[in-house]
């Protein structure tokens, strides 16, 4: 009796991008899966998974048409600048592609979204403990663009994204979830002998040096901002108060003029609020750089309590902070308002 042999399944290889003949990697479509929109501002944010690896990405997506020079210069500065970033706590760049039409940033995705966002999902589990540990990633990540000779200008919590959750890179866990500093646009190279004129940057966030426009300032302003983002992480406001008036807010600010009201600074620890008398400081010589401020105790993560922020409501607080930075005017019309009433 002859022996039955069944015909195997021939096994089929997947097509891999680089075998593939019509394969161009200078295409987008060819090396991502291009996904739903993420974001959408001056340009759209979508997902993407590359097609070899399934590593999911954001892709930025910048069309040149009705971009003008100076946009287009300082898109190319921000990607010099992310070309020279590599740590955990700041957003890697991981290529560019430059067609007639577009320019694509691909970066690494973040799940969590904005850092005000993450918060409100949180609720009442937010506690001052929670808000040194992103402090710490947020001052580490400035740390390290100071070393590399960058400013970022814009340091905000909008502009500072999250992981979906508890992450480990490089060997260190970053609970509850990993921060990294996103948005360059406004980001500028310095050097220890040189100096930044333009003013720029968003009003609540903005150092005194910046909105006085007289003469220079340097990555200092980084710092300030630092300390502006504690505060209001720490109880929900605004360290120069809550008035739309544009010019109102920048003499508070240039004054250095704020306080820690017991009515909503309760329980939280004076280790906390000497991190900000460091940073937010009028006088920039004596502002505390990052290397200055990472040593701090209170970044430890072991001063103040796991008790909810606010008895639970700092939810409801970082809602209604957002909502009214949402109306606030552009910073420059609130520089020209400030510079029209003499401030």
């Amino acid at each position: 009796m002859g022996c039955f042999h069944s015909k195997q399944k021939e096994e089929v290889k997947p097509v891999v991008p680089e075998e593939d003949p019509d394969f161009d990697p200078t295409i987008l479509e060819h090396v991502y899966e291009v996904g739903k929109t993420m974001g959408k501002g001056i340009s759209v944010v979508k997902e993407g998974i590359h097609k070899k690896t399934k590593n999911k990405v954001a892709i930025k997506f910048i069309e040149k048409e009705g971009s003008d020079e100076g946009e287009l210069s300082r898109l190319d500065r921000e990607i010099e600048n992310l070309k020279k970033l590599r740590h955990p706590n700041v957003l890697r760049l991981l290529e560019v592609f430059n067609t007639d039409d577009y320019i694509y940033m691909i970066t690494e995705f973040l799940g969590g979204g904005e850092l005000f966002h993450k918060i409100v999902e949180r609720g009442i589990d937010y506690s001052e403990r929670d808000a040194a540990k992103i402090m710490k990633q947020v001052i580490d990540g400035v740390s390290h663009l100071h070393e590399e000779g960058i400013a970022h200008r814009d340091l905000k919590p909008e502009n500072l994204l999250c992981s979906e959750k508890v992450e480990t890179v490089d060997d260190v866990t970053y609970n509850p979830f990993r921060i990294v500093i996103a948005d360059f646009g406004l980001s500028k190279t310095f050097d220890d002998e040189s100096t930044l004129i333009t003013s720029c940057g968003t009003p609540e966030y903005v150092a005194p040096e910046v909105i006085e426009a007289e003469g220079s300032y340097d990555n200092a302003v980084d710092m300030w901002s630092c300390g502006v983002i504690t505060y209001v992480l720490l109880c929900g406001s605004s360290p120069f108060g809550e008035t739309k008036d544009g010019g109102a807010l920048f003499v508070n600010i240039m004054a250095a003029q704020y306080e820690f009201p017991e009515s909503e600074w309760k329980g939280i620890s004076d280790e906390a609020k000497d991190f900000i008398r460091h940073l937010i400081v009028k006088d920039r010589n004596e502002r505390w750089t990052a290397e200055e401020a990472k040593k701090h105790v209170w970044l430890t993560g072991t001063c103040g309590t796991d008790e909810p922020l606010a008895g639970g409501h700092i939810t409801r607080r970082i809602t209604t902070y957002n909502l009214k930075m949402s109306q606030r005017r552009t910073f420059k019309n609130d520089v020209q308002s400030a510079a029209k009433k003499g401030a």
